[in-house]
C-alpha cells in the first residue's frame, strides 16, 4: 500500500493544532503530536523542520481558514454587528485559533504570516470603511481590532468568566448570553464612530 503523505500531513497538524492550543509552543512536545498523529515524530521533522517552524504553519493555515470564512458584507451597523457574531460564532466552533494567537503572543517575538495578516487586515479595514462610509481608516482599524479581541478573550480568559459571574461551567446558555453583550459592546461602538 502507497503512504498517503498528503493524509498524513493533515494528521500531523491536527494533532499539532490541538497541543499548541492546549500546552504553547514551548509546552507542546512532538512526541504527543506524533502519538496522537499516530506517525513516527521522524514525519514531523521530514514534512514541517523543527517544533518552532510547525508551530508557525499551524497558526498560519488556521488563519488562513478564518482570513477566507468570515467576510464582511453588507452596509451600515448591522454589517458590522453580523461580522461580529459571525466571528464570535467562528471562535466558539474552533477556540483553538484564539488560544493559538494568544500563545503566539506570549511565546514569539514576530507574529506568524505577517505578510499574509496585513494584507488581510487591510482587506478587513477596505471592507468595513465600504460598510461605514464615513469612519476614517484608523477608527476602521481600531473597530476590526475590538471585534477581535473580544471575540478572541472569550474563548481563552475563562477563568475571568468565573471571577466575575461565578460561572464555573462553559454552558449553550452562557455563550448566548457573552455573545449578546459582545455584540452590544461592537454595537454601541460603531454606532459612536458613525456619529
Amino acid at each position: 500500500m502507497a503512504w498517503d503523505t498528503e493524509k498524513t500531513k493533515t494528521l500531523l497538524l491536527d494533532a499539532a493544532t490541538a497541543e499548541f492550543s492546549t500546552f504553547g509552543l514551548a509546552g507542546a512536545r512532538v512526541d504527543r503530536i506524533a502519538a496522537t498523529a499516530g506517525v513516527n515524530k521522524e514525519r514531523i521533522y521530514q514534512y514541517f523542520g523543527k517544533k518552532d517552524d510547525l508551530f508557525g504553519i499551524v497558526l498560519a493555515r488556521q488563519l488562513a481558514a478564518v482570513m477566507s470564512e468570515i467576510a464582511i458584507t453588507g452596509k451600515g451597523v448591522d454589517a458590522v454587528v453580523d461580522y461580529a457574531g459571525r466571528v464570535f460564532d467562528y471562535q466558539a466552533a474552533h477556540p483553538e485559533l484564539a488560544r493559538l494567537t494568544f500563545w503566539e503572543g506570549l511565546e514569539r517575538d514576530e507574529p506568524t504570516a505577517l505578510e499574509t495578516r496585513i494584507a488581510g487586515g487591510i482587506d478587513k479595514v477596505r471592507r468595513l470603511r465600504e460598510a461605514l462610509p464615513d469612519i476614517s481608516e484608523d477608527d476602521a482599524r481600531e473597530l476590526l481590532l475590538t471585534v477581535l479581541t473580544l471575540c478572541d478573550g472569550w474563548q481563552v480568559l475563562r477563568n475571568m468568566d468565573r471571577v466575575y459571574t461565578g460561572t464555573v461551567e462553559r454552558t449553550a446558555a452562557r455563550d448566548a448570553a457573552r455573545r449578546r453583550a459582545v455584540l452590544a459592546t461592537v454595537e454601541a461602538y460603531t454606532r459612536e464612530l458613525v456619529g
